[in-house]
């Protein structure tokens, strides 16, 4: 198996503090800079699955930073520098505590809490009689609070403001950029012969005020994506969609009897099924950036990792 970055204790001059999230591990320094590792773990139910997935946390930087600079005329977004295949370098700013999930089509989450018979997902209602898969009216925002442990939490848009957790008028300029940014990830789908079906987005402030774009964009662990052909032959017929996503890991770990609930175990995950979900993750990457996947040397990555990062803080 190929080596993979599940952990990292970096220590980089002027350090003054490192964060593990699920995925990423965030590193702060001097000057309101934050040094962001993406790490090949791999989350699913809001639990970090034992082994990590070859390649996943270069494709994930990687799909990340080429969305950041694709829509940037949107919103401005935190990122200043790539200087590894892992690594991200950008200003350091004040999370919204809340992810801004947007949903074109009735899948994922959304497909489960109604067929459970709930019409009302975050105070945003959906119709009567739809399927699976079928397509909203138009995209809902259905946002969830930003969990520092444990399951992110569904919550209205009157719940945010009412509780002071964001206040109206940004709530208001996320919800815009929202909509924007799902309709350029739309159009960069659809260019490529894929539908986004749904994504969250993540904002945050900088030490002047300004609400940026950060975390990742676009991605298959923040996204899901459908192809495009065969798309409505499929819905008629009642057939599962052809998907690029971390859906097929969800699913996978339902049929072993595993959805992160209190007292389950993670299955074992066995070398062939990773290398099959790291070809799926190549397999998004080439298809959403229209570009060939080109892996990078994992022989020593973490140490490749610090020689890269430190070669760039030396030259600021």
């Amino acid at each position: 198996m190929t080596n993979t970055l599940t952990h990292c204790d970096f220590h980089f001059p002027g350090q003054l503090s490192h964060y593990n999230g699920k995925v990423r591990e965030v590193y702060e320094l001097e000057n309101d800079l934050l040094v962001m590792v993406a790490s090949d773990r791999l989350s699913a139910f809001d639990v970090v699955m034992p082994r990590g997935i070859p390649y996943k946390g270069q494709i994930l930087n990687q799909i990340a930073t080429q969305m950041m600079a694709a829509t940037e005329d949107i919103v401005p977004n935190w990122l200043t520098a790539t200087p590894d295949p892992n690594v991200a370098i950008g200003q350091r700013c004040e999370p919204f505590k809340v992810e801004m999930v947007i949903r074109g089509y009735l899948s994922g989450h959304a497909a489960r809490e109604y067929k459970a018979g709930k019409r009302s997902l975050c105070g945003v209602n959906m119709p009567e009689g739809m399927i699976e898969n079928d397509a909203f009216f138009k995209p809902i925002i259905t946002p969830a609070t930003k969990a520092e442990a444990g399951h992110d939490e569904d919550i209205s848009s009157e719940a945010i403001i009412e509780q002071g957790i964001v206040s109206e008028a940004d709530y208001r300029q996320l919800e815009v950029y929202t909509q924007a940014l799902f309709q350029r990830g739309s159009e960069i789908a659809q260019s490529r012969g894929l539908i986004l079906v749904d994504t969250k987005y993540e904002f945050g402030k900088t030490i002047k005020g300004e609400i940026v774009l950060i975390d990742e964009i676009h991605t298959p662990d923040s996204s899901r994506y459908f192809y495009a052909e065969g798309y409505a032959e499929r819905q008629a017929q009642g057939a599962a969609q052809k998907q690029l996503s971390k859906e097929f890991v969800r699913q996978w770990l339902i049929s072993e009897g595993f959805q992160g609930l209190e007292g389950q175990k993670p299955p074992l995950m066995s070398d062939s099924y990773i290398t099959s979900v790291s070809e799926r993750y190549i397999e998004l990457y080439e298809n959403i950036t229209g570009e060939s996947f080109v892996k990078a040397d994992t022989t020593r990555i973490a140490q490749r990792i610090e020689e890269n990062v430190l070669g760039y803080l030396s030259g600021l």
